[in-house]
């Protein structure tokens, strides 16, 4: 009983932060019509948070997948350094290498793009997504692959049809953060993007609150943080199940 009523009081203290920002939106419906008008429109800036959100998590998982695979079952010359100096990404303050990153995606030709800033989001989430799926494919029981080559699969066959079903949670772990984090990401949109027409969600709802003198339109920026928090809150109650096995196998399995 204890048990319930304690996870009941969390579930109210976490719950009601998102139930006021809504309640503080429909208080002037004419926020969202605002909001809807505003610069290109909140399709466009939506339409753009889903693009760089979809290729940051197929990058994620692709790069991840493979590297994960390859760290927990192959041995190659420098394989614990190279691991090691991926982690080292998580050490490096994220706000000191956007400028750098800002001028090489400007040689690249990827500067003030939706692609260059998913490619962005990719290097940041990859530490965190190759230490999952190297603890996910070192979990599996190498029987499991064995018994695919001895039926013929080779072996990235083996990974493509068995691994990959086998590791599923820790994939959707993976995928789950990588789209919270480009969904919800404003420091790098605000950097790397100058053209109002490619802004994300977030750069666009702190421009579209903004007033004379500095004023912040609180109603139409609590319609923003709904429309950015609707999708999150749906995918993550959707996915739940996966996200806390995932979660489990990946972090404390190695």
């Amino acid at each position: 009983m204890k048990r319930y009523v304690t996870l009941s009081a969390l579930a109210v203290l976490f719950l009601f932060p998102l139930a006021w920002s809504g309640w503080a939106s429909l208080k002037e419906p004419s926020n969202y019509l605002e909001m809807a008008r505003f610069g290109e429109g909140v399709g466009t800036y939506a339409t753009n948070s889903v693009l760089v959100s979809v290729m940051t998590v197929a990058g994620t998982l692709v790069v991840s997948a493979l590297g994960g695979y390859a760290f927990a079952r192959f041995d190659f010359p420098g394989k614990n350094l190279l691991f090691l100096a991926t982690l080292a990404i998580l050490m490096v303050p994220y706000a000191t290498i956007l400028i750098p990153l800002y001028v090489l995606l400007g040689y690249l030709g990827l500067q003030n793009s939706l692609v260059g800033l998913a490619l962005v989001f990719v290097m940041f989430q990859l530490p965190f997504a190759l230490f999952m799926m190297r603890n996910a494919f070192e979990a599996l029981p190498r029987e499991l692959e064995e018994a695919a080559l001895v039926d013929g699969c080779g072996t990235f066959r083996a990974f493509a049809r068995i691994l990959l079903h086998a590791v599923r949670p820790a994939l959707i772990t993976v995928g789950l953060f990588a789209f919270l984090a480009s969904w919800n990401d404003f420091f790098a949109p605000l950097i790397l993007l100058n053209d109002g027409a490619s802004f994300t969600l977030p750069v666009a709802v702190v421009s579209m609150t903004q007033r004379t003198f500095g004023a912040i339109d609180y109603g139409m920026l609590q319609a923003g943080v709904m429309v950015m928090a609707v999708p999150c809150l749906v995918l993550f109650i959707v996915l739940q199940r996966h996200y806390v096995r995932g979660f489990m196998s990946g972090a404390l399995r190695g």
